[in-house]
């Protein structure tokens, strides 16, 4: 086991939400690759049905059952699970009312389904049960059975009402099993044990709704976590030429000299007006992402930075993420 200090000693619950199209599955992955490093074990939880967990770790579709899918640095391995619903609704019936023969005729006549699909309050209830039942599960011997579990969570628009679910049926359900449950869940989510984490762009949308999430979460007493850039751009023209790219004052004739310098004879010209393009774009880019870290420098939490890598996303980009987060101490 490693002794490394990080930002998140004493968390065992990672939530890693996001708006769409940040990419909080790939950060939520290299975050269990980073925690699983020396030797610990993790379990990456979806919550979603997407199988995106399964697309990145190159393996077939997760079943309802945990299954080991990478090995972190220096030992350690990542379990997975995609949460089904229905699945997770009849362990729940079996768990506390022994209706496991019930939940299956229940199944066959369509109640079941029609139950999950109707309303999404209840399936929060039965995802968020299930990821705290895998917080707290202990082995034999009774020590926890994983070291953290990391849940790649809905959005950053439903965060607060997800993870809050519980709090809600608390209110409803003044005695009995599912206020004792709910009680449970809700102790594991608001305690110092978990933390909620958010992926970002560094565009203006997903940086506003991080702040608005992280003011949401704030409001209602929940845990907020770090702050993960994703897909920085890094610069790669000086600034003095990224300035005049983006007042269009780039010296077409000295590119088109450069290009025939550079063994580049035909349609040189046009060729020189494309990169003019490309680098005002570039520009662009470059002062808008300037500008929304300078927005993120408000929000008082600890921030990670990951780079856009440019040939797409597997297990080696993923270690590669993962060696960036346990770099600047998120795990």
């Amino acid at each position: 086991m490693s002794a490394r200090d990080t930002d998140w000693d004493g968390v065992r619950l990672h939530v890693v939400t996001g708006k769409g199209g940040t990419g909080k599955t790939t950060v939520a992955a290299a975050l269990a690759l980073a925690l699983a490093a020396g030797g610990k074990k993790v379990l990456l939880v979806e919550v979603e049905g997407r199988q995106g967990i399964a697309q990145l770790f190159d393996c077939p579709p997760l079943p309802y059952e945990e299954r080991r899918v990478a090995s972190g640095r220096d030992g350690g391995d990542v379990h997975a699970l995609a949460i089904d619903t229905e699945e997770a609704l009849l362990e729940y019936l079996e768990m506390f009312y022994s209706l496991k023969r019930a939940g299956k005729a229940m199944t066959r006549l369509g109640i079941v389904d029609f139950v999950t699909t109707i309303a999404p309050g209840l399936r929060d209830v039965i995802l968020t049960g299930k990821t705290s039942e895998s917080v707290r599960r202990r082995a034999k011997n009774g020590t926890f059975l994983y070291d953290a579990v990391v849940m790649d969570a809905p959005p950053t628009g439903r965060i607060t009402k997800f993870l809050n679910v519980n709090d809600e049926v608390s209110g409803l359900a003044k005695v009995g099993p599912i206020r004792n449950h709910a009680d449970t869940v809700m102790k594991v989510v608001r305690s110092p044990e978990t933390a909620v984490h958010f992926v970002t762009l560094l565009e203006e949308m997903p940086v506003q709704e991080t702040m608005d999430g992280i003011a949401e979460l704030t409001a209602v007493g929940l845990p907020v976590g770090g702050v993960f850039v994703n897909m920085e751009h890094a610069p790669v023209l000086p600034p003095q030429v990224r300035a005049d790219a983006a007042a269009g004052r780039l010296d077409l004739e000295d590119v088109e000299r450069g290009l025939k310098a550079a063994g580049i004879e035909d349609d040189a010209g046009r060729v020189a007006a494309v990169l003019a393009a490309e680098a005002a774009e570039h520009a662009r880019r470059t002062a808008l992402q300037a500008r929304e870290k300078e927005r993120l420098e408000t929000v008082d939490r600890p921030r990670y930075t990951l780079p856009l890598l440019g040939d797409g996303m597997d297990l080696a980009g993923l270690h590669v993420l993962a060696t960036a987060l346990r770099d600047q101490g998120a795990a």
